[in-house]
């Protein structure tokens, strides 16, 4: 998935998988109304079947990265 608006901000870049981690209310319309826990829960379910979640962000450019392993592999 990519986004091209404002990016994450570099402080809450490396906790945004994290339970409760939000960005400044100010920067999203909709912050008001999330508990920050997303994230975390696609993170854990990914890591369930064994694959990573990962995100890289800038102004402009934000991407997130889901990488599952093939099935029937170990």
């Amino acid at each position: 998935m990519a986004d091209d608006g404002a990016g994450i901000p570099p402080e809450i870049l490396p906790h945004v998988f994290e339970r409760f981690a939000r960005a400044d209310d100010s920067r999203a319309h909709s912050a008001a109304h999330s508990t920050g826990l997303g994230l975390a829960i696609v993170k854990a379910v990914i890591e369930g079947f064994g694959g990573t979640a990962s995100v890289h962000s800038a102004p402009g450019d934000t991407r997130f990265r889901i990488t599952l392993p093939l099935a029937g592999r170990p």
